[in-house]
């Protein structure tokens, strides 16, 4: 069973975020970058589902520069068996970054998709959408339970709902899952691991190599903003009665919300 997990590297979340003076995007150097929080969670599915299936290999794709190839090294430290990295320095949206993405999973022949269910640092949760669309395989979000039928023809997938609901499908395999945090508890690379990650040789492609070398961008980033500062609290004077007259006060005039 070929399992393919697609990751992506981001900003760590304690990154200093500065706007590049085009404001198109962020400034690059002196950040440290990491797995997505979220596809940690997919890795460790796609490993845990290997080891239930007792077969299969788990194999790890990313999209961008040549950077990410940390993050592939990363997920092999944890016991993915292979590495795949599209390598494009250009910034590319959401729409091209799945259509490689999905080429690749074409390739590798897979037979099920994990990642996480948004990115932190664009926070879309777009592209395993885009990615099931384009290969035309069903697909779940906000998944927190995956169990394959004994002939590895189809999953029952528990999703997250509103208000701690609990949704329970079955969907026919292949199909792409994107996984929310609580389905596992993702493992720490052992020293084995990380050994045989600096090792491992990373199978590269480029755009060109899969057929989008002619492809462009449907989207393009502009006009970056940083959010506005917050304005101080307010701390209020008097006894309950009184406080609690100012407060209604402050919610119908300055806040506006009454």
């Amino acid at each position: 069973m070929n399992i393919i997990v697609l990751i992506k590297q981001v900003p760590d979340t304690e990154t200093k975020v500065r706007i590049t003076a085009d404001k198109r995007g962020i400034e690059t150097n002196d950040i440290k970058w990491v797995i997505n929080p979220y596809d940690e969670f997919a890795i460790e599915e796609g490993l845990k589902t290997k080891e239930r299936l007792k077969e299969g290999l788990v194999s790890v794709v990313t999209v961008g520069p040549d950077r990410t190839v940390e993050a592939l090294r990363t997920a092999v430290a944890m016991g993915a068996d292979n590495a795949i990295h599209v390598k494009t320095e250009s910034v590319l949206d959401t729409y091209l970054v799945a259509k490689a993405l999905a080429e690749v999973c074409k390739k590798e022949n897979a037979n099920i998709i994990f990642t996480g269910k948004q990115a932190i640092d664009d926070d879309q949760a777009a592209t395993f959408g885009y990615v099931a669309e384009l290969l035309q395989f069903p697909s779940a979000s906000v998944v927190v339970k995956c169990d394959i039928s004994p002939d590895k023809s189809k999953a029952t997938v528990e999703q997250e709902g509103d208000g701690g609901a609990k949704n329970v499908i079955e969907t026919s395999l292949p199909a792409v899952l994107a996984v929310n945090k609580g389905i596992n508890t993702p493992r720490y690379a052992s020293l084995p691991g990380i050994m045989k990650a600096k090792k491992k040789e990373i199978k590269t492609y480029t755009l060109t190599d899969l057929g989008l070398g002619a492809e462009n961008s449907k989207t393009i980033d502009s006009d970056y903003q940083l959010p506005p500062e917050r304005a101080a609290g307010k701390k209020l004077q008097g006894d309950a009665s009184a406080q609690a007259k100012e407060l209604v006060r402050l919610l119908r005039e300055e806040a506006k919300v009454i």
